[in-house]
């Protein structure tokens, strides 16, 4: 349904509606939720995480795929604490409930 569908004067109203909806999903999210997302970002600033895999495929053919992600936080040194806090309070406007050492792997 477009809003050429609404009466003109309904289109103010329509789009107020769409706009809160949009501002709706840029505010913050669970404090819970926050953890999990960061612990992840807080692991990759403590070290690089690598994937190796080798086949062999059909008439004997091998292949090898090899991928390594490294976050911009262990190239800079950060400390993972301070990255799982930091991101934390960003996503949550929340203080984290557990330090990031004791979040489960």
């Amino acid at each position: 349904m477009s809003l050429r569908a609404f009466p003109r004067s309904g289109r103010p109203m329509q789009r107020a509606v769409v706009l809160l909806l949009v501002l709706s999903a840029c505010g913050p999210i669970p404090v819970s939720v926050a953890e999990r997302q960061c612990a992840e970002r807080a692991r990759l600033a403590q070290q690089p995480r690598g994937e190796l895999a080798i086949g062999v495929g059909s008439g004997g053919r091998t292949s090898t795929e090899f991928s390594v992600e490294v976050s911009s936080d262990f190239l800079a040194g950060r400390d993972p604490a301070a990255v799982y806090d930091a991101c934390v309070r960003q996503r949550s406007g929340l203080a984290p409930t557990r330090p990031f050492d004791t979040v489960p792997r």
